[in-house]
């Protein structure tokens, strides 16, 4: 069976540079995830070989080992040739071992001079930090809560709870400590880096910690005033005071009834934004009182209104 082509599993070539190295396997790591492909077997073999290759390209001894020896010095595919040969014609293990090799210690000190027990373990290494991308309702964003999200680690499903902050935005990134990689050489595991993504709201846009709602009024309403219904996020419906000769696309401010300001910990405002909605289908007795209206209206609105 030929060995694995680890180059080829990240994409790169021969003499890819540690950062090309880095940014493939996050590129194919994304792209492989098992959250983002939870029914397909095969991307969850191919996010396993990714790592595998990443864990022997991106350190600099194993590579040397691996484009002199291939994968099978690192697959338990038996002891790879061309090994310099010691006293007795034994492998010379400061080969085998990257010509960084202790007897004492990689034997526990049992031929002397070694620097105690364990100390031939691998040094102990962080994982690599993990990067995921997660989509939190809009209020959820705007007043804080928990987000559940699911990972894929060994084969098994696990939920972990992203707490999100009151007031964070699109872009934003929550760490989760000890979340990511599992280390080597009994390291600690890396932390997951949670990009936010707020999803959009069927009535609201944000600004800021502010909140912009459209609220459509009558003709009449707009040219009479009075009261109307607004919608807030979090305290239900409100009546709206619409002042007289109102026009359409004018900001009506509903203070402390915005998203949370993180820089803060204060409220934003709302803004009611006026829409003007005309009769639909109006009778022939509607249209001809506006004809007597428009009569009796004095003035063009769009007079020196570009000039």
């Amino acid at each position: 069976m030929p060995d694995t082509d680890y180059y080829a599993t990240l994409g790169v070539s021969k003499t890819a540079t540690a950062d090309e190295i880095r940014t493939a396997h996050k590129k194919l790591s994304r792209k492989y995830h098992p959250d983002a492909n939870q029914d397909d077997k095969s991307a969850e073999q191919k996010f396993k070989d990714v790592q595998t290759a990443y864990e022997v390209l991106s350190d600099e001894t194993k590579r040397k080992q691996y484009d002199q020896f291939g994968a099978a010095a690192f697959e338990g595919g038996g002891m790879p040739g061309g090994f310099r040969r010691g006293p007795g014609g034994q492998p010379d293990l400061g080969d085998l071992f990257g010509g960084q090799v202790d007897l004492g210690d990689l034997f526990g000190g049992a031929f002397g001079g070694g620097r105690g027990r364990g100390a031939g373990r691998s040094r102990a290494r962080k994982g690599e930090d993990a990067q995921v991308e997660i989509t939190v309702p809009f209020t959820v964003a705007c007043e804080g809560g928990a987000h559940e999200l699911n990972l894929s680690r060994e084969g098994k499903s696990e939920r972990v709870t992203v707490k999100v902050p009151a007031g964070v935005d699109s872009g934003a990134v929550i760490r989760l400590a000890g979340q990511g990689e599992p280390g080597s050489g009994g390291g600690p595991p890396g932390d997951l880096l949670c990009t936010i993504r707020v999803a959009p709201h069927p009535w609201f846009k944000r600004e800021g910690a502010n909140l912009l709602v459209d609220v459509p009024v009558s003709f009449t309403e707009a040219a009479l005033g009075g009261k109307v219904e607004c919608p807030t996020l979090t305290e239900g419906t409100v009546m709206l005071t619409l002042p007289a000769g109102t026009a359409s696309g004018a900001k009506l401010r509903l203070r402390g009834k915005g998203a949370m300001d993180r820089a803060t910990g204060a409220r934003g405002d709302e803004f009611a934004v006026i829409k003007i909605v005309p009769p639909a289908n109006p009778s022939p007795e509607v249209l001809e009182l506006l004809r007597q209206l428009a009569e009796k209206l004095p003035g063009n609105p769009r007079e020196g209104f570009w000039s």
